[in-house]
């Protein structure tokens, strides 16, 4: 794998010469990726000379507008099928909002499970303060949804179930395409939240049987600020904003060219490299994970085995807290679970929902790889958290 230069401007990974502090070692790719030099070449035609509006009828507009045709061939979906937002967080409240005015009276009754990401479960939420009534479906201690838990759960009146499709803190992948038949032989739409997954895994909607699928770019090397949400053809949904007719009326407001042709550059990048690159990142996953584990007695995994991403390693450490541990290693860029959550002090949701007790749980640190990451750096990271926890388990 190629090694890419880290540009996130909050942190110095280039030390001055003669600095005795080492390069830090980038693990937080769960939070957020580099934008892919292939993605940056892709986008920079589009912030220079491609600058047109897309619903200008001359010829810049009608260029731009090709142009962000083009970029919506993602994850297995018809063009028309995919809609341009600025966030998984905008395409999950589109999601959830949107079929929820579109399909209030076939019925009011909401699934979703016990480990959703913010997005999904504030807007559920909302909607349950605001008379729907919400199931929450708990999970396993592997942080999974048994299915048969949804086939119980399913009522006449429900009229959509939403379930992440890998948690963005253990890495856990849900048994989607199962989940999503359950549900729709049951007569409610589906809706996957597949952030984490894409880019990482091949994701692809028609074997998944999903009517919604949300995703981020920034989580597989496109820039921050554009995201998409799928959207089966037929599927209600209602706008949850008002203004012009852009994005077949759904999503109203003059599209972000540039970006969205990243966040297809992104994916035909993550398509080409795709299976090669989960097979050599679950092979650094475990390399990292071994190396640790030699080194510290009672580290413990969270999440599932085998079926979790293949960068994800979320580890609790004995005897300290991941807060004192990552502070311990500053030279670790890493995350006590999701970057939603970086300043909580409380336990995590997800680790709770899997019943994990509150020591272990606040002993843990979510570490996750990347394509550029170098054995090297993982090297490095683990030495560097073995060192901090030593020293804070010392006598």
């Amino acid at each position: 794998m190629s090694k890419t230069t880290h540009t996130d401007p909050s942190i110095s990974l280039e030390r001055p010469p003669g600095s005795a502090m080492p390069p830090i070692v980038y693990l937080d790719h769960n939070a957020t990726t580099p934008v892919a030099p292939e993605v940056l070449e892709a986008m920079l035609p589009w912030l220079r000379e491609g600058f047109g509006n897309p619903a200008s009828d001359h010829p810049l507009g009608r260029t731009a507008r090709a142009a962000l045709e083009q970029a919506r061939a993602l994850i297995g979906a018809a063009p028309e099928e995919m809609f341009f937002t600025a966030s998984a967080t905008e395409a999950n409240n589109l999601a959830l909002l949107g079929a929820a005015r579109a399909l209030a009276e076939r019925g009011r009754h909401l699934i979703a499970s016990a480990v959703e990401h913010p997005s999904v479960a504030a807007p559920l939420a909302h909607l349950a303060a605001s008379g729907w009534t919400l199931t929450i479906l708990p999970v396993d201690g592997a942080g999974r949804v048994d299915p048969a838990d949804l086939a119980a759960a399913l009522r006449a009146d429900t009229v959509l179930v939403s379930v992440i499709h890998a948690n963005n803190e253990v890495g856990t992948l849900q048994p989607i395409a199962e989940l999503a038949a359950l549900a729709r032989a049951g007569g409610a739409l589906f809706h996957c939240d597949a952030a984490q997954s894409v880019g990482k895994i091949p994701v692809d909607v028609n074997a998944l049987g999903v009517d919604l699928l949300t995703l981020a770019g920034h989580k597989f090397h496109a820039p921050k600020g554009i995201g998409a949400l799928y959207r089966r053809a037929g599927t209600p949904l209602a706008p949850i904003l008002f203004g012009a007719g852009q994005e077949g009326g759904l999503r109203p407001g003059t599209e972000n060219v540039p970006y969205a042709v990243g966040l297809g550059a992104a994916a035909m990048l993550a398509a080409g490299r795709l299976p090669t690159l989960t097979e050599w990142l679950t092979r650094q996953r475990e390399r990292l994970h071994a190396e640790l584990a030699a080194a510290i007695p009672g580290l413990t995994l969270n999440g599932h085995p085998e079926a979790r991403l293949p960068n994800t390693l979320s580890l609790a450490f004995p005897g300290v807290t991941g807060r004192a541990l990552l502070a311990r290693a500053p030279t670790v860029a890493a995350s006590l679970g999701s970057a939603c959550h970086a300043g909580a002090t409380a336990i995590s949701g997800v680790l709770g929902a899997m019943g994990v007790e509150p020591a272990r749980a606040l002993g843990t640190v979510r570490l996750s790889l990347g394509a550029e990451t170098t054995d090297a750096e993982l090297d490095a990271a683990a030495a560097a958290l073995i060192a901090a926890w030593r020293e804070l388990t010392a006598g």
